[in-house]
Protein backbone atom coordinates (compact mmCIF):
# COMPACT_ATOMS: atom_id res chain seq x y z
CA UNK A 1 0.00 0.00 0.00
CA UNK A 2 1.75 3.68 -1.19
CA UNK A 3 2.32 6.07 1.31
CA UNK A 4 1.73 8.93 -1.24
CA UNK A 5 -1.28 10.66 -2.50
CA UNK A 6 -2.72 9.42 -5.77
CA UNK A 7 -0.47 9.55 -8.84
CA UNK A 8 2.00 11.46 -6.26
CA UNK A 9 4.86 9.99 -8.73
CA UNK A 10 3.51 10.07 -11.69
CA UNK A 11 2.96 13.57 -11.73
CA UNK A 12 6.31 14.14 -10.58
CA UNK A 13 7.66 12.40 -13.02
CA UNK A 14 5.93 14.56 -15.85
CA UNK A 15 7.96 17.84 -15.91
CA UNK A 16 11.17 15.35 -14.62
CA UNK A 17 10.61 13.77 -18.04
CA UNK A 18 10.21 16.77 -19.85
CA UNK A 19 12.76 18.46 -18.36
CA UNK A 20 15.30 15.79 -20.01
CA UNK A 21 13.39 16.10 -22.97
CA UNK A 22 14.82 19.72 -23.70
CA UNK A 23 17.45 17.60 -25.24
CA UNK A 24 16.14 16.16 -27.94
CA UNK A 25 15.27 19.64 -29.35
CA UNK A 26 18.25 21.54 -27.95
CA UNK A 27 20.73 22.90 -30.91
CA UNK A 28 23.04 22.91 -28.50
CA UNK A 29 23.52 19.41 -28.39
CA UNK A 30 23.02 18.85 -32.23
CA UNK A 31 26.01 21.27 -32.23
CA UNK A 32 28.07 19.26 -29.81
CA UNK A 33 27.45 15.57 -31.99
CA UNK A 34 27.75 17.69 -35.21
CA UNK A 35 31.50 18.93 -33.70
CA UNK A 36 32.31 15.13 -33.35
CA UNK A 37 31.35 14.33 -36.43
CA UNK A 38 27.97 13.21 -36.28
CA UNK A 39 25.79 15.63 -38.14
CA UNK A 40 22.94 14.00 -38.72
CA UNK A 41 19.77 14.60 -36.76
CA UNK A 42 18.52 11.18 -36.78
CA UNK A 43 21.77 9.30 -36.35
CA UNK A 44 22.82 11.89 -33.16
CA UNK A 45 19.58 10.89 -32.13
CA UNK A 46 20.24 7.19 -31.51
CA UNK A 47 23.62 7.23 -30.52
CA UNK A 48 23.06 10.06 -27.75
CA UNK A 49 20.27 8.09 -25.99
CA UNK A 50 22.20 4.45 -26.78
CA UNK A 51 25.81 5.61 -26.06
CA UNK A 52 25.68 4.88 -22.27
CA UNK A 53 25.00 1.10 -23.57
CA UNK A 54 28.09 0.86 -25.47
CA UNK A 55 28.39 0.88 -29.57
CA UNK A 56 25.29 -1.61 -29.97
CA UNK A 57 23.52 -2.72 -33.03
CA UNK A 58 19.68 -1.86 -34.32
CA UNK A 59 18.63 -4.63 -32.76
CA UNK A 60 19.52 -3.63 -29.04
CA UNK A 61 18.11 0.10 -29.91
CA UNK A 62 14.36 -0.88 -31.68
CA UNK A 63 14.14 -3.36 -28.13
CA UNK A 64 15.03 -0.56 -25.69
CA UNK A 65 13.36 2.42 -27.47
CA UNK A 66 10.50 0.27 -28.68
CA UNK A 67 8.37 3.02 -30.74
CA UNK A 68 10.86 3.23 -33.91
CA UNK A 69 10.88 1.96 -37.44
CA UNK A 70 13.97 -0.84 -37.08
CA UNK A 71 15.03 -0.04 -40.65
CA UNK A 72 15.66 3.60 -39.77
CA UNK A 73 17.99 2.76 -36.50
CA UNK A 74 19.61 0.31 -39.05
CA UNK A 75 20.63 2.94 -41.05
CA UNK A 76 22.26 4.71 -38.80
CA UNK A 77 24.05 1.62 -36.14
CA UNK A 78 26.19 0.47 -36.00
CA UNK A 79 28.08 2.56 -38.49
CA UNK A 80 27.22 5.51 -36.25
CA UNK A 81 30.43 4.32 -33.76
CA UNK A 82 32.82 4.25 -36.49
CA UNK A 83 32.39 8.02 -36.52
CA UNK A 84 32.78 8.26 -32.58
CA UNK A 85 32.85 6.11 -30.17
CA UNK A 86 29.88 6.13 -27.19
CA UNK A 87 32.29 7.82 -24.58
CA UNK A 88 33.10 10.78 -26.96
CA UNK A 89 29.35 10.84 -27.73
CA UNK A 90 28.58 11.03 -23.94
CA UNK A 91 30.90 13.90 -23.34
CA UNK A 92 29.50 15.66 -26.26
CA UNK A 93 25.96 15.14 -25.38
CA UNK A 94 26.74 16.18 -21.50
CA UNK A 95 28.60 19.44 -22.90
CA UNK A 96 25.35 20.19 -24.84
CA UNK A 97 22.97 19.34 -22.06
CA UNK A 98 25.37 22.27 -20.10
CA UNK A 99 24.75 24.96 -22.84
CA UNK A 100 21.29 23.98 -23.11
CA UNK A 101 20.38 24.37 -19.31
CA UNK A 102 22.15 27.54 -19.48
CA UNK A 103 20.48 28.95 -22.33
CA UNK A 104 16.69 27.73 -21.59
CA UNK A 105 17.29 28.30 -17.83
CA UNK A 106 19.47 31.26 -17.06
CA UNK A 107 23.35 31.28 -14.21
CA UNK A 108 21.24 33.03 -12.03
CA UNK A 109 19.07 29.23 -11.73
CA UNK A 110 22.09 26.93 -12.28
CA UNK A 111 23.83 28.38 -9.42
CA UNK A 112 21.03 29.08 -7.01
CA UNK A 113 20.58 26.70 -3.78
CA UNK A 114 16.87 25.75 -5.26
CA UNK A 115 19.12 23.53 -8.08
CA UNK A 116 21.39 22.26 -5.69
CA UNK A 117 18.24 20.97 -4.01
CA UNK A 118 16.61 19.87 -6.63
CA UNK A 119 19.46 17.88 -7.74
CA UNK A 120 19.80 16.00 -3.88
CA UNK A 121 16.16 15.15 -4.27
CA UNK A 122 15.94 13.64 -7.57
CA UNK A 123 19.39 11.72 -6.84
CA UNK A 124 17.98 10.67 -3.67
CA UNK A 125 15.09 9.46 -5.74
CA UNK A 126 16.80 7.16 -7.95
CA UNK A 127 18.41 5.16 -4.85
CA UNK A 128 15.02 3.75 -5.21
CA UNK A 129 15.29 2.40 -8.99
CA UNK A 130 15.66 -1.08 -9.60
CA UNK A 131 17.97 -2.28 -12.73
CA UNK A 132 16.55 -5.47 -13.46
CA UNK A 133 14.78 -5.84 -16.83
CA UNK A 134 15.05 -2.47 -16.98
CA UNK A 135 18.25 -2.18 -19.37
CA UNK A 136 18.09 1.43 -20.58
CA UNK A 137 18.28 2.88 -16.83
CA UNK A 138 20.72 0.48 -16.05
CA UNK A 139 22.86 1.55 -18.45
CA UNK A 140 22.85 4.84 -17.52
CA UNK A 141 22.75 4.33 -13.74
CA UNK A 142 26.53 2.93 -14.83
CA UNK A 143 27.47 6.38 -15.70
CA UNK A 144 29.43 8.77 -13.05
CA UNK A 145 26.94 11.44 -11.39
CA UNK A 146 28.22 14.82 -12.75
CA UNK A 147 29.58 16.98 -10.30
CA UNK A 148 27.87 20.49 -10.85
CA UNK A 149 24.51 20.79 -9.92
CA UNK A 150 22.18 21.37 -12.66
CA UNK A 151 24.02 18.57 -14.40
CA UNK A 152 23.66 16.39 -11.73
CA UNK A 153 19.87 17.13 -11.64
CA UNK A 154 19.85 16.40 -15.38
CA UNK A 155 21.44 13.07 -14.53
CA UNK A 156 19.04 12.11 -12.06
CA UNK A 157 15.87 13.33 -14.06
CA UNK A 158 17.86 10.81 -16.71
CA UNK A 159 17.67 7.88 -14.85
CA UNK A 160 13.84 8.87 -13.70
CA UNK A 161 13.24 8.99 -16.97
CA UNK A 162 14.20 5.76 -18.29
CA UNK A 163 13.02 3.84 -14.60
CA UNK A 164 9.47 4.51 -15.65
CA UNK A 165 10.09 3.88 -19.62
CA UNK A 166 11.73 0.59 -19.21
CA UNK A 167 8.79 -0.33 -16.89
CA UNK A 168 6.15 1.04 -19.35
CA UNK A 169 7.26 -0.61 -22.46
CA UNK A 170 6.89 -3.85 -20.07
CA UNK A 171 3.10 -2.90 -19.85
CA UNK A 172 3.31 -1.87 -23.33
CA UNK A 173 4.24 -5.61 -24.11
CA UNK A 174 1.67 -6.87 -21.90
CA UNK A 175 -1.66 -5.28 -23.30
CA UNK A 176 -0.65 -6.02 -26.69
CA UNK A 177 0.20 -2.88 -27.97
CA UNK A 178 2.98 -2.63 -30.96
CA UNK A 179 5.08 0.18 -31.50
CA UNK A 180 3.21 1.91 -33.47
CA UNK A 181 0.05 1.39 -32.08
CA UNK A 182 1.28 2.52 -28.38
CA UNK A 183 1.97 5.82 -30.45
CA UNK A 184 -1.17 6.17 -32.18
CA UNK A 185 -3.32 5.31 -28.97
CA UNK A 186 -1.38 8.09 -27.09
CA UNK A 187 -1.77 10.67 -29.69
CA UNK A 188 -5.39 9.82 -29.71
CA UNK A 189 -5.05 11.13 -25.58
CA UNK A 190 -4.41 14.47 -26.92
CA UNK A 191 -0.87 14.32 -24.74
CA UNK A 192 0.96 12.31 -27.40
CA UNK A 193 3.06 14.02 -29.94
CA UNK A 194 1.43 15.23 -32.92
CA UNK A 195 1.58 12.69 -35.73
CA UNK A 196 3.37 14.94 -38.02
CA UNK A 197 6.17 14.86 -35.36
CA UNK A 198 5.94 11.11 -34.85
CA UNK A 199 5.96 10.26 -38.91
CA UNK A 200 9.35 12.50 -39.06
CA UNK A 201 11.16 11.25 -36.07
CA UNK A 202 10.15 7.97 -35.64
CA UNK A 203 10.55 7.04 -39.30
CA UNK A 204 7.29 5.45 -39.83
CA UNK A 205 5.08 6.45 -43.03
CA UNK A 206 1.58 7.33 -42.88
CA UNK A 207 0.10 3.49 -44.28
CA UNK A 208 1.87 2.65 -41.44
CA UNK A 209 0.04 4.87 -39.33
CA UNK A 210 -3.10 3.99 -41.08
CA UNK A 211 -2.27 0.56 -40.65
CA UNK A 212 -2.08 0.84 -36.57
CA UNK A 213 -5.20 2.74 -36.37
CA UNK A 214 -7.10 0.05 -38.31
CA UNK A 215 -5.84 -2.41 -36.07
CA UNK A 216 -7.31 0.03 -33.05
CA UNK A 217 -10.33 0.17 -34.68
CA UNK A 218 -10.55 -3.51 -35.05
CA UNK A 219 -9.70 -4.51 -31.71
CA UNK A 220 -12.83 -1.68 -30.45
CA UNK A 221 -10.16 1.14 -29.01
CA UNK A 222 -10.47 3.65 -31.69
CA UNK A 223 -13.75 4.78 -33.83
CA UNK A 224 -13.68 5.89 -37.17
CA UNK A 225 -12.52 9.23 -36.49
CA UNK A 226 -9.55 8.13 -34.33
CA UNK A 227 -10.60 8.95 -31.11
CA UNK A 228 -10.70 6.29 -28.54
CA UNK A 229 -13.53 4.74 -27.50
CA UNK A 230 -14.70 3.95 -23.78
CA UNK A 231 -12.45 0.68 -24.09
CA UNK A 232 -9.65 2.84 -25.81
CA UNK A 233 -9.53 5.40 -22.39
CA UNK A 234 -10.15 2.06 -20.18
CA UNK A 235 -7.11 0.67 -21.61
CA UNK A 236 -5.06 3.88 -21.71
CA UNK A 237 -6.15 4.08 -17.76
CA UNK A 238 -4.96 0.60 -17.11
CA UNK A 239 -1.29 1.15 -18.93
CA UNK A 240 -0.63 4.43 -16.48
CA UNK A 241 -1.66 3.00 -13.41
CA UNK A 242 0.01 -0.05 -14.50
CA UNK A 243 3.60 1.62 -15.16
CA UNK A 244 3.07 3.95 -12.09
CA UNK A 245 2.74 0.42 -9.64
CA UNK A 246 6.28 -0.29 -11.71
CA UNK A 247 7.73 3.18 -10.88
CA UNK A 248 6.74 3.74 -7.34
CA UNK A 249 10.03 2.84 -5.23
CA UNK A 250 11.74 6.11 -6.29
CA UNK A 251 8.86 8.14 -5.11
CA UNK A 252 8.19 6.23 -1.76
CA UNK A 253 11.78 6.72 -0.79
CA UNK A 254 11.80 9.84 -1.39
CA UNK A 255 8.44 10.67 0.67
CA UNK A 256 5.84 12.57 0.68
CA UNK A 257 7.18 16.17 1.36
CA UNK A 258 9.86 15.18 -0.69
CA UNK A 259 8.19 14.34 -4.05
CA UNK A 260 5.68 17.25 -3.36
CA UNK A 261 8.88 20.05 -3.46
CA UNK A 262 10.71 17.89 -6.34
CA UNK A 263 7.62 18.17 -8.18
CA UNK A 264 7.27 22.18 -7.37
CA UNK A 265 10.98 22.62 -8.19
CA UNK A 266 10.73 20.56 -11.54
CA UNK A 267 7.23 22.39 -12.77
CA UNK A 268 9.24 25.57 -12.05
CA UNK A 269 11.71 24.63 -14.21
CA UNK A 270 9.68 23.15 -17.11
CA UNK A 271 7.97 26.55 -17.20
CA UNK A 272 10.78 28.36 -17.28
CA UNK A 273 12.53 26.45 -19.68
CA UNK A 274 9.30 26.03 -22.26
CA UNK A 275 8.90 29.71 -22.40
CA UNK A 276 12.49 30.13 -23.49
CA UNK A 277 11.85 28.31 -26.14
CA UNK A 278 12.76 24.66 -25.52
CA UNK A 279 10.40 22.71 -27.27
CA UNK A 280 8.34 22.99 -30.76
CA UNK A 281 5.09 24.78 -30.80
CA UNK A 282 3.50 22.46 -32.65
CA UNK A 283 5.03 19.06 -30.56
CA UNK A 284 1.96 17.87 -28.53
CA UNK A 285 -1.74 17.41 -30.78
CA UNK A 286 -3.75 14.99 -32.70
CA UNK A 287 -3.18 17.65 -35.19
Amino acid sequence: MSTLPPRAGRRCHSPLNSLHATVYFSPDVTKELAGIGIEDRTAAYFAGRAAAMGAVGPGVVAATFYNFRPDVIARHLPMVWRTASPEAVLAARLRGVDSTLRRLLGEEALASDEMAEAARLALRATEGCTRHARPLYAAHADLPVPEQPHLAFWHATTLLREHRGDGHLAVLLDLGLDPLEALVSHTATGNGMAPRWILVTRGWEQSDWDAAAGRLRERGLLDAEGQLTEAGVALRAELEDRTDRLDLAPYELLGEQGVARLTELAKGYLVTAALAGGFPADLIGKG
